[in-house]
């Protein structure tokens, strides 16, 4: 009974889409709209075929001609380049100082530091960037480790 009802209901459903949709006439879909990558007005040539501009939110921008077309770079300053070499620098520190421990599906990380020695668990679906990088560091370890005794059994 609950079928025939389901069935009759699906049937009334698809008359009623049916009606609203003339069979002549199908929606279009709207053409794909890729902006075009332009050349401001207010841009700066700074050398041949290569523009600095400025946006309104403050951000700048490089636009070169390039035999393909317009291109669009953010403008990084050197400031902004030496902040990033000093996060990875920092980023490095961090993880070559960190040991870590499996202990079920957490892992306990070890770190050194002024004031002693810091220690702190995660879940593994859980890790950060650093942490992460510790512990794919110590699976290798323990990978060549493996494989060495494997070998000296050979």
């Amino acid at each position: 009974m609950k079928l025939k009802i389901c069935t009759l209901l699906m049937i009334c459903v698809a008359a009623a889409i049916a009606a609203d949709n003339p069979a002549g006439k199908k929606a279009k879909p709207a053409p794909n709209k890729v902006q075009e990558v332009t050349i401001p007005a207010g841009a700066v040539e700074v050398e041949p075929y290569t523009y600095r501009y400025t946006d309104a939110q403050g951000k700048k921008w490089i636009y070169r001609k390039t035999p393909f077309g317009i291109s669009r770079a953010e403008d990084k300053t050197a400031d902004d380049l030496k902040a990033e070499d000093a996060k990875k620098e920092e980023s490095a520190r961090l993880i070559d100082a960190t040991t870590a421990v499996e202990d079920g599906d957490t892992i306990r990380f070890e770190r050194s530091g002024p004031f002693g020695v810091a220690k702190w668990q995660r879940k593994k679906a859980q890790l950060n960037e650093v942490e992460h990088a510790v512990w794919d560091r110590e699976l290798q370890k323990r990978a060549v480790r493996e494989n060495a005794t494997n070998a000296a059994k050979d």
